[in-house]
């Protein structure tokens, strides 16, 4: 059981911050990004070139994730994003080509076979009778220290205040004078850095293969509906009920069916609470 609780935590965190980068987006620009697990997946592959195939730092190879996860946000809001504004099906069509494509392009690269990445901190810690390893034990620490550092720059910085504003009356913000198109390019820069972070995380606790990138898709899609499409409480509460529900349905049932779990829970919620669990909250 200690054990159960232990690996529902620290899945809990990553999950949250997996669903966070998502959820941002749809806050900000009601917009489903379904290329938010691409950033994920270049993220992943990023830090296996760097720390693993040319051999530097660690630390180096989740820095240039987060900065080409950035990098990816930024050029899909300017390119793909802001040119299609009002048509959101269009957006959303064309995330899923890109996501395609970026996997498509992954497999050209590296092959298609799965890869396991080092981990970013070697050895085990025993926690009541748990094997936990370090690598775990960081991916957790690090998801809550960014997610906290998100919370208090949304709620203590100028900027953080604008993109609430946006979030909750984009024309209203616009007469104020906040520029929404600023505030949108940092809210997608920040989801790509989000996501690609994740990615790293998310192959060092499972394995890193060209289509990783649709099962966090999924996480994101199913933590942000069972929810409440853009409730940041919802996001955190509900990363944690899925993480210990499927470590639960591994330990206790199959862990074949972790996944199938998920998906029972985003149609009971659908047919029952179609806004989700916490309903509609802005940032």
């Amino acid at each position: 059981m200690t054990q159960i609780l232990i690996q529902g935590l620290l899945l809990s965190g990553l999950y949250a911050l997996i669903a966070m980068g998502f959820t941002l987006i749809f806050s900000i620009g009601r917009i489903l990004n379904l290329a938010y697990g691409a950033y994920l997946l270049i993220g992943g592959y990023t830090y296996f070139y760097v720390a693993q195939t040319l051999g530097m730092p660690k630390i180096a190879g989740v820095l240039l994730a987060a900065i080409l996860g950035c990098v990816m946000g930024l050029l899909k809001y300017r390119l793909l994003v802001k040119p299609l504004k009002g048509d959101h099906v269009a957006v959303e069509i064309s995330s899923l080509i890109l996501a395609v494509v970026l996997q498509a392009g992954v497999v050209l690269l590296f092959g298609d076979s799965s890869k396991i990445l080092l981990p970013i901190i070697p050895g085990v810690e025993r926690i009541g009778g748990a094997a936990i390893p370090y690598s775990n034990l960081f991916a957790a620490v690090a998801s809550w220290v960014i997610l906290i550092s998100l919370y208090l720059f949304v709620r203590k910085t100028h900027t953080g205040r604008a993109m609430q504003a946006v979030s909750m009356d984009p024309k209203g913000a616009a007469i104020s004078g906040i520029d929404a198109d600023r505030i949108n390019m940092i809210t997608w820069g920040i989801s790509g850095t989000l996501g690609a972070v994740a990615g790293v995380f998310f192959a060092s606790y499972t394995q890193l293969y060209p289509g990783m990138w649709v099962a966090p898709l999924i996480i994101a899609v199913a933590v942000v509906i069972v929810g409440g499409i853009g409730s940041i409480i919802g996001t955190l509460i509900v990363a944690h009920i899925i993480g210990f529900m499927e470590v639960m349905t591994s330990a206790f049932i199959a862990p074949e069916l972790r996944g199938v779990m998920t998906m029972v829970l985003i149609i009971a919620v659908l047919i029952l609470r179609p806004k989700g669990l916490f309903g509609r909250e802005e940032l």
